[in-house]
């Protein structure tokens, strides 16, 4: 008989926000998916909603964290650089030039089992000038497969269309494609025809009545003026934490299921801090 693990994937954690109802809700999550693994998006998880701290790396694990993925805004926090250079429970997009602090890929044992994940970032609609993802994860792959068949990928990117292309190119190869960094859940989850589970964007963890996590009114500003306006963490509830859990078998590697989470918390209130 086969066996099988679940990883839970949870979108991007938005500020204090976030990280309130990551540290209230995961334990609960686990419980009830009967999850093995978990990895959650935290380059938006410092209070200001720009980057990551040591401080707050460190927390993610505390609470149950197996990895913690970035993206574009990995460097916001110079705190971060040290604790990327001794630490592998942290990963920034692969495709940054090598000399830049931390590595692209980790992997951890679950179950009596290794389990690759990976961290890439897009390049349409992205400022940063990066290596091809798609030829990045090629190179990636001649490696890891040495190790696991079980491989993870959190691609960082702006478009959908750019993220189902990396999803389909990887079809059969991986185990598991989610897409990050647009922190609106997408409602395409799927296992791919060669057995890689899919979904375009996993979501976030912020305020519901939000901006992509931040208030409100200086977004709009700024579409109404095009002048520069402060983005600031919405913290008023509800507030909604969303992602998937997939299951894997782990002699093959490939995807059985996957299935959209979603947790709204009316009462979860961060005004008194």
């Amino acid at each position: 008989m086969s066996k099988t693990i679940r990883v839970l994937m949870l979108g991007d954690v938005i500020g204090n926000t976030g990280r309130a109802m990551l540290q209230k809700h995961l334990a609960s999550l686990k419980a009830t998916y009967k999850i093995d693994a978990a990895i959650v998006n935290g380059e938006n998880s410092n209070n200001n909603g720009r980057g990551i701290t040591a401080r707050i790396a460190k927390s993610f694990r505390h609470n149950g964290i197996d990895v913690v993925t970035t993206g574009n805004h990995i460097w916001d926090q110079r705190d971060i650089y040290e604790y990327l250079n001794n630490n592998t429970d942290v990963i920034r997009p692969a495709n940054f030039p090598s000399g830049c602090p931390g590595v692209g890929y980790t992997l951890f044992h679950c179950q009596g089992v290794e389990i690759a994940v990976v961290n890439l970032q897009g390049r349409v609609f992205m400022r940063d000038d990066l290596d091809c993802p798609f030829k990045t994860m090629d190179s990636l792959l001649t490696f890891l497969k040495h190790k696991t068949n079980i491989i993870l990928v959190d691609f960082h990117a702006e478009t959908t269309a750019e993220k189902l292309a990396f999803g389909y190119y990887m079809d059969g190869k991986v185990s598991c494609v989610v897409g990050t960094h647009t922190h609106v859940p997408t409602a395409d989850e799927r296992v791919l025809p060669n057995g890689t589970a899919y979904v375009t964007d996993l979501g976030m963890g912020g305020s519901l009545h939000s901006l992509i996590g931040f208030k409100k009114d200086a977004i709009i500003e700024r579409f109404k003026t095009q002048m520069p306006t402060k983005f600031m963490v919405e913290t008023e509830p509800p507030i909604i934490m969303t992602g998937i859990w997939v299951e894997i078998d782990t002699s093959t590697g490939k995807a059985i299921q996957i299935q959209r989470v979603k947790v709204i918390d009316e009462d979860l209130n961060l005004n008194g801090e």
